[in-house]
């Protein structure tokens, strides 16, 4: 079968890349051993976001005078779990493989391996296979599989992953959580506040890629719901237990026993099984276990392999892995049209390059407290070289105090001097994540401080903290 681009992984991020080189009429085909929409509408945003929700909700309706006098229960799990296998349509892709099918984009249901240069060889279930072959490009949207630590005896014990974990359908009594990051601790809250006693185990602090005042907010918020902060803790062990539950002892000789185990210690880009290894690629195409690639997507050394998302290594964030895709999409249109030679460095900021991966990548923990971050902090901005200033404050505005009762939170401004722009900004508080997207624009836009100011933010919103940053910066 020969066709124009062969996407290898059919989640949010190839459906972005097989449906960006259909809109500009090239042939594509999608192939996918598992279900389309992929990890992320099955096992990690959707059903994750929708264990978080019901308890947020809850919470800010309680931290309101007049509507927490009228909040009599607590969460129903089985509500909530509920609700969640409605977003994950029931773990049933048959809309999805509608959608391929409108965009009119091929599906092969298969596991792909490169065979050549262009070349797709599927094997299928039944032990049959077929050969794809791209007039165009291949591309790698294969995701991303979790890291299991070196932990001893984990690999004698059952233990969920995330997608256990949001899968889920009971409540655990008792929960460790092995891992201080994004996942762990968005799931340490869902599932203390749908009934878990919940221990968080993690090497170092919770959240320690985010500043300071933004994490301790959040930390005081797991605390608040129950979830006990083991940080700065090695862990030596894990055991099963003669009840079905498991135990891990710490380097400071406790033991901590729970109902289940979740380890969540990050993820590597899926690259294994893939033929990688028979297409002579160089030492200089791999850097730490991952391909290199261009603002394309296009890997190092070829003219016709392209890598995105996850697989690509470079931001493991699926709205930023849809926007590589896009961009590898609109790449491998304008080099078939010969509008973009064939291995040739795309215009910065045009629809051919992946270019904010660089300099303004939005990110999200749907904690409650929420974090909401998009480009440099102080200390990234000024190992980067630019000659950064930083502007900090309580959030504490007329919005907020609407918001809720006692409402605290913490807002970052970090400005380039030299340019007299915003490189970074940091957010963290109840339903930050909605300030997010306008310090997007103003980081990606390069709004000149002195445009920024004419920004009027609307009171009363929580959206004025960007005034209240502005004038302690000295506008």
């Amino acid at each position: 079968m020969e066709t124009d681009v062969v996407v290898l992984g059919g989640g949010a991020v190839g459906e972005n890349a097989a449906g960006r080189v259909a809109q500009a009429g090239l042939e594509a085909v999608l192939v996918e051993p598992a279900l389309i929409g992929g990890e992320c509408s099955y096992w990690a945003c959707m059903p994750s976001k929708a264990l978080l929700r019901p308890g947020t909700a809850l919470a800010s309706a309680k931290a309101v005078a007049g509507s927490r006098e009228a909040v009599t229960g607590t969460l129903d799990p089985q509500a909530v779990l509920d609700r969640r296998d409605s977003f994950t349509s029931h773990w049933d892709d048959s809309s999805q493989e509608d959608w391929v099918k409108g965009a009119g984009i091929g599906l092969v249901r298969g596991r792909g391996r490169i065979t050549g240069p262009r070349e797709v060889q599927v094997h299928y279930d039944d032990g049959g296979t077929s050969t794809l072959v791209a007039r165009r490009a291949v591309v790698l949207a294969t995701g991303s599989l979790p890291i299991a630590p070196p932990l001893k005896g984990l690999d004698q014990v059952q233990y969920w992953g995330t997608r256990e974990a949001t899968s889920a359908r009971e409540v655990p009594a008792r929960l460790i959580v092995l891992g201080g990051g994004v996942s762990g601790t968005e799931l340490s809250q869902a599932w203390a506040r749908l009934g878990s006693r919940v221990t968080l185990v993690a090497r170092h602090d919770v959240l320690d890629m985010y500043p300071d005042p933004a994490r301790e907010l959040v930390k005081a918020g797991l605390e608040a719901d129950g979830v006990e902060l083991r940080t700065f803790a090695a862990t030596e062990f894990v055991r099963s237990t003669a009840d079905g539950g498991v135990e891990m002892g710490l380097e400071d000789g406790s033991v901590l026993s729970a109902d289940r185990l979740l380890v969540s210690t990050g993820r590597s880009p899926a690259l294994e099984q893939l033929g990688l290894e028979d297409l002579g690629l160089d030492a200089d195409q791999f850097d730490a276990g991952r391909l290199t690639s261009d603002d394309t997507g296009l890997v190092n050394g070829t003219d016709w392999l392209y890598v995105v998302g996850d697989a690509a290594g470079k931001v493991l964030l699926t709205h930023q892995g849809k926007y590589e895709a896009r961009a590898a999409g609109a790449a491998i249109a304008a080099r078939a049209r010969g509008e973009l030679a064939p291995t040739a460095a795309p215009r910065a900021w045009s629809r051919e390059a992946s270019t904010a991966n660089h300099v303004a990548v939005p990110q999200v923990v749907f904690t409650d407290p929420e974090i909401a971050m998009v480009g440099r902090t102080a200390e990234q901005a000024r190992a980067d070289g630019i000659n950064a200033s930083e502007t900090s404050l309580e959030l504490s505005v007329a919005g907020s105090a609407l918001f809720a009762d006692d409402y605290r939170g913490w807002a970052q401004m970090v400005v380039d001097e030299d340019r007299r722009v915003v490189v970074g900004m940091t957010f963290a508080g109840p339903g930050v994540s909605e300030l997010l997207h306008a310090a997007t624009i103003a980081i990606t836009g390069e709004v000149p401080l002195e445009r920024l100011w004419h920004a009027v933010p609307s009171y009363p919103t929580i959206s004025e903290i960007w005034l209240r940053l502005l004038e302690k910066y000295g506008l």
